[in-house]
């Protein structure tokens, strides 16, 4: 349906709010679960059409004109919720009642879906003004009008009309779709070019006082020329809030939510939309500092006896503006964000602390809420933008202790369960990712907690949290998809921690790798985590293959002789290749937090009885053969190995193959002197031959 933009405004110039909000509550209503896209999937969707038609073989096909006039109905829906952005950031400005704030703000957000509507609401003005709407600052907008300014809006209803009656002349035109290639360059498609050169316009001086008309005459000129579209909006299950999920309707106020919170909470929901999908918006949350208000709301919030609803959206807008400014997540860490953040992740989990590092954890607890888990996994990505880059570093005293407090509350999150088995698993996932990404010396933390009855133990240290992430990381590798986003950080944590603690990898080794027994099948058959482990050895994506090896690898002690025991000497070439220890030697150079026991492996009674017939390179025990070389003379070996050697000279000069060979330092190099030979060889025979022809000659 058309938005009836005239009437909104003129309801705005006689104070009519009640009118408004009616008004408003109709559009919300219709497009609450709706999103916007352009002409390209109007193309694609006549694409599809025209396939059809092919395959189906209908003789008549045309674009009906239905069809047509549907895109023009779209075309001037683009235009109304342009203009429809215009009015309300004007309108949102002036003081009104909490209901009819929300619903304008409500309104917004709906627009702010629609890129090609991002214009009026990427200006330091509307920012400014959403901001404050949200409670991120208090300072006076520097563009705001006191008073409603009644030609702006009449400036507006002039261009409505004006695109109205430049509709209906277009429809009578015969020859629009020559106009259409001629303006084609100056249209919407350039999206944030558009939206750059709309905010400068209105930044150069009062962007209020201005016509939308005078500003954007070219835009309304051409407005026809493209389509915009809305289907359904698919709810995700992360953005649904508990209220709702238990059946409240879609924007419903939640129980005891005042009209000021829900105003907020629509505003942080603009902003986010807007920062989203606007890298000048981005840009500009920086430029206005608007992440130091952000995190003094996050920072009031928290020291709130209740909890309040905007909070999950205030970390929501943290988490875009730190993974989409590189500089904001730096700001944030300088503004004490690990601190704050740690603080608002140890509320959400309602922790009771048991020792300095140790958190109380009750079997019977009850499971995390669905809002709870929600905001919790927001916190942890957040903190993981501001802390990914201290992984290798040597953190300072201070940040040590809050690095060593944060672990602890990680631990809690990792043995933690949530209501929904989903939830558990994301909230496992993103802990683990955070993990991964904090200093290596931080987290021996995770064993520190006392052995209880009934839970996983190695040499007397509590395992249950290695015991999680193993779990963990089983169930991803069954998962199947996303393998490399799924499996690359536990299993660098993995990996990691058993470079650091010897019982961690005592431990780990027990589950992965148990002692041989059984060598009648090759290491990567069967369903076992080390034959899955195995088989990502060799897996397509270069990061997610050393990742694997690397962990296995460990668990052997980086000793050459057993990696290969364990894994054969196809599985393991691509990390022995890459490190230099095709030769089987030890690396020269240990990581300086490695301390490995003694070499000593023994083997099992089963495996030393068949071990001389177990094929190194296969990792299995194969059949015996007969020698292809019983009864041959060494002249005859001799000779045979000549023309193997004249074959690989042939393929290398062809550049088919490139012989190699191991150096000293155990890496691969070209093999040096197979060629000269087999040259030599040539030349010699060649020469013969010559002299035999001349015999003959003479």
């Amino acid at each position: 349906m058309d938005v009836d933009v005239e009437g909104i405004i003129q309801c705005i110039k006689q104070g009519d709010e009640s009118g408004v909000q009616a008004q408003l509550q109709e559009f919300n209503k219709e497009f609450a679960q709706c999103f916007f896209f352009d002409a390209e999937e109007r193309d694609r969707r006549k694409q599809r059409k025209l396939e059809e038609f092919r395959k189906n073989k209908v003789r008549e096909y045309a674009d009906s004109d239905s069809e047509c006039d549907e895109y023009d109905q779209e075309d001037r829906g683009l235009l109304l919720r342009q203009n429809l952005a215009v009015v309300l950031v004007r309108f949102i400005r002036t003081e009104m009642k909490w209901s009819v704030l929300k619903v304008s703000l409500r309104a917004l957000r709906i627009l702010s879906r629609d890129k090609k509507v991002l214009a009026p609401l990427v200006t330091d003005g509307a920012l400014l003004t959403l901001a404050k709407r949200a409670g991120l600052t208090t300072s006076d907008d520097s563009e705001e009008a006191s008073d409603p300014d009644s030609t702006f809006y009449d400036n507006i209803i002039a261009s409505l009309a004006e695109a109205k009656v430049l509709q209906c002349r277009t429809n009578e035109d015969e020859g629009e779709g020559e106009g259409a290639e001629a303006t084609d360059q100056n249209s919407f498609d350039e999206e944030e070019e558009d939206a750059k050169s709309d905010v400068n316009a209105a930044n150069s001086g009062d962007a209020d006082a201005m016509s939308w008309t005078a500003s954007h005459r070219t835009s309304i000129n051409e407005m026809h020329q493209g389509s915009i579209h809305h289907r359904v909006l698919e709810r995700g299950r992360r953005d649904r809030r508990e209220s709702k999920m238990e059946g409240g309707e879609e924007g419903e106020e939640e129980e005891g939510e005042s009209g000021e919170e829900a105003a907020r909470k629509e505003a942080m929901k603009v902003l986010c939309n807007v920062v989203y999908n606007s890298t000048w918006a981005q840009g500009r949350f920086s430029a206005l500092r608007l992440l130091s208000g952000l995190v003094q709301c996050l920072s009031s919030s928290i020291r709130c006896s209740s909890p309040s609803s905007v909070q999950f959206y205030e970390l929501r807008l943290m988490f875009l503006t730190t993974a989409l400014r590189p500089e904001l997540s730096t700001q944030l860490q300088q503004e004490g964000g690990l601190s704050i953040l740690t603080a608002a992740l140890e509320r959400s989990l309602d922790v009771q602390w048991k020792d300095q590092y140790v958190c109380e954890l009750e079997p019977t607890a009850n499971p995390i809420s669905l809002d709870a888990s929600q905001q919790i996994t927001e916190i942890l990505k957040i903190l993981f933008n501001i802390s990914h880059s201290s992984h290798r570093q040597e953190p300072s005293e201070d940040d040590a202790a809050l690095y060593r407090h944060l672990v602890a509350i990680l631990r809690l999150c990792l043995m933690r369960k949530c209501m929904l088995s989903d939830d558990t698993d994301e909230l496992q996932g993103h802990t683990v990712n955070l993990l991964s990404a904090l200093p290596l010396q931080c987290l021996d933390v995770l064993l520190l907690a006392a052995p209880e009855p009934g839970s996983e133990q190695c040499e007397g240290v509590n395992m249950d949290c290695v015991h999680t992430l193993l779990t963990f990381m089983e169930r991803r590798l069954d998962s199947g998809d996303k393998m490399k986003e799924k499996l690359t950080p536990v299993l660098n944590l993995l990996t990691e921690s058993c470079r650091s603690h010897r019982e961690t990898r005592h431990y780990i080794r027990q589950h992965i790798l148990p002692p041989l027994t059984d060598v009648s099948h090759r290491p990567e058959e069967g369903s076992t985590v080390k034959s899955r482990l195995i088989r990502l050895m060799t897996h397509l994506d270069t990061d997610l293959k050393h990742c694997a090896a690397d962990l296995i690898f460990v668990l052997c002690k980086e000793n050459v002789r057993r990696y290969v025991k364990y894994t054969g000497y196809g599985n393991a070439a691509g990390l022995l290749a890459t490190r230099g220890l095709l030769s089987g030697q030890r690396p020269r150079v240990f990581n300086s937090d490695t301390r490995y026991s003694s070499d000593s492996d023994s083997d099992t009674e089963e495996y030393r009885k068949v071990k001389d017939r177990v094929n190194p390179v296969t990792g299995r025990l194969e059949a015996e053969q007969s020698d292809p070389m019983e009864g041959m003379t060494e002249e005859e070996k001799e000779e045979e190995a000549k023309k193997l050697i004249t074959l690989f000279s042939k393929l290398s000069r062809s550049n088919i193959i490139q012989p190699m060979q191991v150096n000293s330092e155990g890496k691969l190099v070209p093999l040096s002197g197979l060629r000269d030979h087999s040259l030599s060889e040539e030349e010699r025979s060649e020469s013969e031959n010559d002299g035999e022809a001349e015999k003959g000659d003479n």
